[in-house]
């Protein structure tokens, strides 16, 4: 071969990260570094990865915090100062809710330069306890305490939020980040949006509703139960993270829908209903909901479908188009349209 013809090999740019995982002690390090007060940290381990990764950190002078670092969302950067400025003021209102630490220079949050770019940490008080599972008493303190939050929200005065989980925020942008999957063919796209249409008109149609600071994600994977003092059961909430203003009925919907998914498409049986009907007899011994705002949970709950398919769609470089085939998505198409015609159980 004549030399003259051979073609080296270009340097190539690195390549694009989408998503990385830190290390426990990249984290560690960063802790130490916004949080010096706190002492060195003895330990930092994963506690789970998903929407945010979050991570327990232990001092060596004792006692535990909990790190969560923000991923790069679509919807734009992580709340910070709301999330911040709402869990001190609920916590002082008595609400039961993992506060966040403000760093050595007073701000809501440190950084951490990842690959894909900077990174949102957050250090929050560590809860004890455990999830939630199917004891009435602890799906009843649940609903109870999630009022409390609603309650003491009605006088927040702090930092604004960045979001207002209203139709825009909740359908409009899931939508298009949705009917972008290249997942969806020109049929599911067109029963999309026609289901999205139906949604708004049917929230559109509504009186106003009450409104306040919404936790934005209450489902039982974001509290624990635990003893209180007087021998009863105290739910406290965590990861305000898509928290901000809109209709309390969202955050109830958002409990009613999980208990549907896990009913599956069946439909909830005796036992799931009798949790659901302790859950809101524990919200309205704090708050109580009128007939109007009972009838919007159950509008809200296909959209905070959209919102879970949406957010699911806009990470798809990240978890791959594996994560909604399209024969998964034909049977959110018909759960769509049978939860149009939902009634709130009571």
């Amino acid at each position: 071969m004549d030399p003259s013809t051979i073609v080296e090999p270009q340097p190539q740019p690195p390549a694009s990260t989408v998503y990385s995982t830190p290390t426990g002690t990249a984290i560690a390090q960063a802790v130490a570094q916004h949080w010096p007060a706190l002492g060195p940290v003895e330990g930092c381990r994963l506690l789970r990865r998903g929407f945010n990764d979050v991570y327990a950190v232990q001092f060596k002078a004792g006692g535990q915090r909990v790190a969560r670092l923000s991923a790069r969302r679509a919807r734009g950067p992580a709340n910070v100062d709301y999330e911040a400025g709402l869990l001190s003021h609920l916590q002082r209102a008595g609400a039961s809710v993992a506060a966040s630490l403000r760093t050595c220079a007073g701000a809501s949050a440190g950084e951490l330069a990842a690959p894909e770019g900077m990174r949102t940490l957050m250090l929050f008080d560590f809860l004890p306890g455990e999830p939630p599972g199917d004891v009435l008493a602890d799906i009843e303190a649940t609903g109870r305490d999630l009022a409390r939050i609603h309650v003491a929200s009605q006088h927040y005065s702090g930092p604004p939020s960045l979001y207002a989980l209203a139709l825009p925020h909740l359908l409009d942008q899931p939508l298009r980040w949705l009917l972008a999957a290249p997942t969806l063919d020109a049929g599911l796209r067109a029963d999309f949006t026609a289901i999205g249409e139906r949604l708004r008109a049917r929230i559109d149609g509504l009186a106003r509703l009450p409104e306040g600071a919404c936790h934005g994600d209450a489902h039982a994977g974001n509290m624990h139960l635990a003893d209180d003092p007087a021998g009863g059961r105290v739910a406290s909430f965590f990861d305000f993270d898509d928290a901000g203003p809109g209709c309390l009925a969202y955050d109830l919907a958002t409990w009613l829908w999980s208990l549907l998914l896990r009913a599956g498409p069946a439909g909830p049986d005796a036992a799931a209903l009798e949790r659901w009907r302790r859950f809101l007899h524990g919200y309205q011994s704090v708050r109580e909901i009128d007939a109007q705002e009972f009838d919007a949970i159950a509008r809200f709950v296909p959209v905070r479908h959209t919102w879970f398919m949406g957010e699911y769609a806009s990470r798809m470089a990240e978890w791959g188009t594996q994560t909604m085939p399209s024969s998964w998505l034909r049977k959110q198409v018909d759960q769509m349209i049978a939860w149009e015609s939902l009634q709130t159980p009571a």
